[in-house]
């Protein structure tokens, strides 16, 4: 059996959860959120726990076992504390102002990039170099900061760009063998 998918999951107090057939609702402090699950998937509420069994040891059943449990399992805390994404801004005169709704992203372009957040996620600033992606589905603020990042990728021997906070980068040497290697006669 799948070690992932046995294990249930706990549904805190003040979260509702709804199953109809292999489609699951939760709802919480934080908001609504639903999800179709695939029709081979059993998927039930036993003593306020989530509970996902499969009907068979298959491949594709044991594969979609361990899918289906992260993917409620993700659900019930998006609902209950939500998800974050930091990222970073890097580099001379790379700075992010927020008007409104909007981000405005001055990244080395000759006109900043104005963003506008998808429903469901919001975005903040902190500072003039530091943005948080927040939301209550884990895919949407991870795919979110993504195209963030994907604005304006990182230098490989700089190191200035978006990137996500705590990101270890790289960096390549460049051409240091021309001050080394001077002819002498």
């Amino acid at each position: 059996m799948s070690r992932i998918g046995r294990i249930p999951i706990p549904v805190p107090p003040g979260t509702v959860v709804t199953i109809n057939r292999n489609e699951v609702t939760v709802k919480g402090p934080r908001g609504e959120l639903q999800r179709r699950c695939h029709p081979d998937m059993v998927i039930s509420l036993e003593n306020n726990n989530l509970v996902v069994t499969r009907p068979s040891d298959s491949r594709q059943h044991r594969a979609l076992h361990g899918l289906t449990r992260s993917l409620l399992a993700n659900m019930v805390e998006g609902v209950t504390k939500g998800f974050q994404k930091d990222l970073e801004v890097v580099g001379v005169g790379y700075r992010v102002s927020k008007t409104g709704d909007k981000i405005a992203v001055r990244a080395g372009f000759s006109h900043p990039v104005e963003l506008e957040p998808v429903p469901g996620i919001k975005l903040d600033i902190e500072g003039a170099n530091r943005i948080k992606v927040i939301g209550i589905d884990k895919e949407l603020v991870g795919e979110t900061a993504a195209k963030i990042r994907g604005l304006r990728l990182r230098d490989a021997f700089k190191g200035k760009g978006i990137r996500y906070v705590g990101e270890r980068i790289q960096l390549k040497a460049g051409k240091t063998g021309k001050a080394i290697g001077s002819k002498t006669a």
